[in-house]
């Protein structure tokens, strides 16, 4: 018996114990440990709430966490309640799948600035992350900045954009929503330090852009680069700039939101009296290699809001082997050390779909096939369980995850398809429900 443990209950935990279900049958037992009450990880708290046919690949998950060699072990934090050493000595392999939920910092005077938040906080907050719930983010002034040229900075600005009706059966949360209504925001401004030819962003995400009530995208011509240059690019992205040009070649100036694409710009510094005011934007070029150079023009841009969606890291774990430059755990091909492997964001950093996670875990579980050949007689789950209450750890199962997820959705507003505890006490205390 191979006893296997996945810290991390997202998309990459989830598909790696598949992977290990269909390599080793049921000569394995899986533990999922998270730190949070609730499993899925950024399909709970980092997926949009209006992409629900996104948050349904949850489903499949559920069909692996219900499986008797699989379980979720919710609310147990690696480094308060036991170490990665111990978690060693207990199974085979250990599967590293945290994900990156921490903020690349935005390196620019001024960025500590009330009122300049980070993508994870901020799409945490919408989305009920008890890290995050509490954030209140400034939406008080007429102006707010997205920093960003991906899929991440579309939503932040789409989030800013919609009506209270457009958010019809999302998942947001209730505080989240009555912020954004009563938000003084009238122009968004997508800050990219390069041209439409280098965005990250895909056609549908931005094709979504040009259908909100009250918000119209707005594209100068002229920072769009000539036709044929297009045709270099990969299908998905050429799809995406035409997309661009449309917007370009028909804006809607009646609708009283304007979402401003501001390309070639760069912030250098933010600035305000207390808090965010105005942002300081250097215009760029590009190199012949695709890089951005400042040119030495600069501009302000006013905004009460700026939100930064430069990318994310994984947070260290003491006795993990890490990569400070590239924000996530040392490893080569999956491998960190001996019986400890990481998946997912946490290997290769922030990049790729949830489904990109897919073929990650199952080259993670071949490697534990090569490399664990048969089970070495360790404690696995017994001997966690006995650790745990030694040290009176309120574990979450599954079955608790069940109840909580049925309060929240007996909870939900009318169309919702739920209402989510924002709190671990909240959360905790929905399992008597």
């Amino acid at each position: 018996m191979r006893h296997i443990a996945i810290v991390g209950s997202g998309p990459a935990g989830y598909y790696t114990a598949e992977a290990c279900q269909k390599a080793f049958g049921n000569d394995i037992q899986v533990d999922i440990i998270d730190r949070l009450p609730v499993p899925f990880g950024l399909i709970r708290t980092g997926v949009a709430p209006d992409h629900q046919s996104i948050k349904g690949v949850a489903r499949r998950y559920e069909t692996v966490a219900l499986t008797e060699n699989v379980r979720f072990v919710g609310n147990v934090t690696i480094g308060r309640d036991l170490s990665i050493d111990e978690l060693r000595t207990l199974y085979d392999a250990v599967v590293l799948a945290t994900g990156a939920p921490r903020d690349r910092p935005l390196e620019i005077p001024g960025a500590e600035l009330p009122g300049v938040v980070g993508s994870a906080a901020f799409v945490g907050w919408y989305n009920g992350h008890p890290d995050h719930a509490a954030l209140g983010p400034l939406l008080d002034d007429p102006g707010a900045v997205v920093i960003g040229n991906g899929n991440v900075a579309l939503d932040v600005a789409r989030i800013l954009a919609k009506t209270e009706a457009e958010f019809g059966g999302s998942d947001i949360v209730g505080p989240a929503l009555a912020l954004l209504g009563e938000a003084k925001i009238h122009t968004i401004t997508l800050l990219g330090r390069r041209g439409p030819h280098q965005i990250a962003m895909t056609p549908k995400e931005l094709d979504e852009l040009g259908h909100l009530v009250r918000a119209a995208p707005i594209v100068d011509p002229a920072d769009l680069p000539p036709p044929g240059a297009d045709a270099a690019l990969d299908p998905g992205q050429r799809k995406s700039v035409m997309l661009l040009r449309q917007l370009a070649e028909h804006p809607d100036a009646a609708k009283p939101i304007r979402i401003v694409f501001d390309f070639y710009a760069m912030p250098i510094a933010i600035e305000g009296d207390g808090r965010v005011e105005r942002i300081i934007v250097e215009r760029t070029a590009i190199d012949a290699e695709g890089r951005a150079h400042g040119t030495g023009e600069t501009y302000a841009i006013p905004a009460g809001l700026v939100v930064s969606c430069i990318g994310y890291r994984t947070p260290p774990i003491e006795g993990v082997p890490y990569d400070e430059r590239a924000g996530r755990f040392a490893n080569e091909e999956g491998r960190v050390l001996p019986g400890l492997y990481a998946v997912g964001w946490a290997r290769r950093g922030p990049s790729g779909t949830i489904g990109t996670n897919r073929p990650d875990g199952y080259a993670i579980a071949e490697k534990i096939g090569a490399d664990i050949p048969v089970g070495s007689g360790k404690a696995g789950r017994e001997g966690l369980d006995a650790l745990l209450a030694s040290r009176d750890v309120d574990v979450v199962t599954f079955a608790d995850w069940q109840r909580i997820e049925a309060a929240e959705v007996a909870a939900a507003r009318e169309g919702a398809p739920r209402e989510k505890f924002t709190s671990i006490e909240g959360l905790l205390g929905a399992r008597g429900a």
